[in-house]
């Protein structure tokens, strides 16, 4: 195990003090505040006290009296609309949506959905003579639009309106020719908060169609945000903490088989539950087949058809962990032989007939595992589709907009990216995202750390402090969970090494003991009862296992002395 350089948050007692007092909570509490960067009275409360009515208005985007109009214009002439996604689960949790409130309102709907190894991202190239020959009208994309300028302006050729409603980084090109663009990160967009995820912005439109908070579509909605790694601040907190409560009490038969089938039915549901449960679930008929399986999931009316179409999802999300560890396999193996650290600051790996599906997968893998930016390449006879993953120092987007004479077509955010290459371009393309990276990344970028909030001591935990972290929930992207750091501790009893290689052990500071506990940890067994003494990173946790409460230490990484 490789140890992350510690960044201690630097203490700040005077507004530690202040605020503590204003709010009434723990300095510790606060100083975690300071920590997210909320240091007024007015952000802190905004965090703590999350209020559906803090929803931003959705006609706050300038395009959305448009987009609204056009869609009642199509409701009064009976016209057929066309909802057009993305294949991930923000695409997925979008279509569903916008499908859902558009039936209600008795609009002929009907949807797409790219296949992402046929296809791949975004409107495909012959959306214009599907929806011509379907006799549709209005199109309106979720998740995806921003870059498909050609297609859109073949769609508006034969007569059909386009509405995009999409969260990617526009490139440094005029927006395409739609009727409306609803993307939080266009210049002109005026939307306080720039990082709702495709399913967030496709809501806002229907909260503008409906005059309504829609209370009721937050569990689809969180599905989506939370899965797609947006930071669960501003209205995304909103969406996360209201919609966690309300898929665990979902009336959707798709998300309750999905809930039963994974052993989560009577647990407090949390956004960790999402993001490495339910979402990959809900990826995996994309990854592997067609991603209409799990919309039709989230959409079933019936208990019966929610089990059959699980299993078949389940089914998808066994094949992708399958052939997930094989690429991820061959790709060490090309690292061990191709990659020069010392010269490569990005992974650029491509192989022939590498699965499409798991490409996002293996880069973020690979990013995590040797903590610089990783692209990872499936190579075919035509256009070879890559996907990329980057580092906290690494705005990938606009380093792909700097190779972009490599590229047949990208699009993404500062941490993902999806491109299209020739297999003439990946050596230049490889060559050119490396040089950027000398350029932009300095050799403290690459060594991994982990961010803690405070250096404390076991007298400073209580269950009433343990307690009080829980407001600051749900944790994710934007919001980690709470990380402390005790020194000069000694191990008590013997350890145990338990399933999944989890290590379990009682630690002292000579005052006070608790249990901690190491997922993945089970190598450190012989090294922990070797040592004199280590000091510990972890996330404090209150254990009710079997009715009994105490005190549980989640270990993040140890450090022997």
């Amino acid at each position: 195990m490789s140890h992350k350089i510690l960044r201690i948050a630097p203490a700040e007692p005077a507004l530690q003090n202040k605020l503590s007092k204003e709010l009434g909570i723990s300095p510790l509490l606060t100083q975690i505040l300071i920590n997210r960067g909320i240091t007024s009275l007015t952000t802190a409360q905004h965090f703590l006290n999350v209020r559906t009515e803090d929803f931003l208005d959705p006609y706050s985007f300038p395009s959305m009296h448009k987009a609204v109009s056009r869609i009642k214009r199509a409701a009064e002439r009976k016209e057929k609309v066309m909802i057009c996604g993305d294949y991930d689960v923000d695409g997925i949790t979008a279509v569903a949506l916008l499908k859902g409130v558009l039936a209600a309102r008795k609009i002929n709907v009907m949807h797409y959905l790219p296949h992402r190894v046929k296809e791949g991202y975004g409107l495909t190239r012959n959306i214009a003579h599907i929806a011509k020959d379907k006799g549709v009208k209005l199109i309106i994309t979720v998740d995806c639009g921003t870059s498909n300028h050609k297609q859109i302006s073949e769609l508006k050729s034969k007569g059909i309106d386009t509405i995009i409603t999409d969260h990617h980084q526009p490139q440094d090109a005029p927006l395409p020719d739609a009727l409306a663009v609803i993307n939080p990160k266009t210049k002109d967009a005026n939307y306080k908060f720039r990082e709702l995820a495709g399913v967030g912005v496709a809501y806002k439109l229907a909260q503008a169609l409906e005059n309504s908070t829609l209370l009721n579509e937050l569990d689809l909605v969180a599905l989506g945000t939370i899965a797609d790694s947006v930071p669960l601040t501003g209205e995304n907190r909103i969406i996360a903490k209201e919609g966690l409560k309300r898929i665990s009490s979902t009336e959707r038969p798709g998300i309750k088989v999905l809930i039963e089938n994974a052993g989560l039915q009577d647990k407090k549901f949390t956004a960790t539950y999402v993001s490495f449960i339910l979402g990959p679930r809900i990826n995996a008929s994309g990854r592997m087949d067609t991603a209409d399986t799990s919309l039709k999931l989230l959409m079933s009316s019936s208990q019966e058809e929610a089990e059959g179409l699980a299993k078949i999802v389940e089914q998808h999300n066994r094949e992708r962990q399958k052939i997930e560890s094989k690429v991820l396999e061959e790709a060490r193996a090309m690292i061990d032989k191709e990659v020069n650290f010392k010269e490569h600051k990005v992974i650029v790996l491509a192989k022939e007939d590498w699965h499409q599906g798991v490409l996002g997968i293996v880069a973020s893998k690979l990013a995590d595992r040797f903590y610089r930016p990783a692209i990872v390449i499936s190579i075919n006879d035509k256009l070879c589709k890559g996907s990329a993953r980057s580092i906290k120092n690494f705005h990938l987007f606009n380093a792909l907009i700097n190779c972009r004479q490599f590229l047949d077509s990208f699009g993404g955010h500062a941490h993902a990216a999806g491109l299209l290459i020739t297999k003439d371009s990946i050596e230049d393309f490889k060559r050119s995202i490396n040089r950027i990276a000398h350029e932009r990344l300095s050799l403290d970028d690459l060594l991994p750390s982990i961010d803690i909030d405070m250096e404390i001591k076991f007298a400073d935990l209580n269950e009433e402090i343990i307690g009080g972290l829980e407001v600051l929930e749900p944790f994710g992207y934007g919001n980690p969970e709470p990380l402390f750091y005790t020194r000069g501790l000694k191990l008590r009893g013997e350890p145990q090494t338990l399933s999944r290689d989890t290590l379990k052990f009682w630690v002292t500071d000579g005052n006070l003991t608790f249990q901690a506990i190491g997922f993945g940890m089970g190598s450190l067994r012989d090294s922990l009862e070797a040592a004199s003494g280590f000091d510990l990173v972890y996330t404090p946790r209150m254990d009710n296992w079997r009715g009994s409460t105490g005190i549980l230490l989640e270990i993040k990484d140890i450090f022997f002395r």
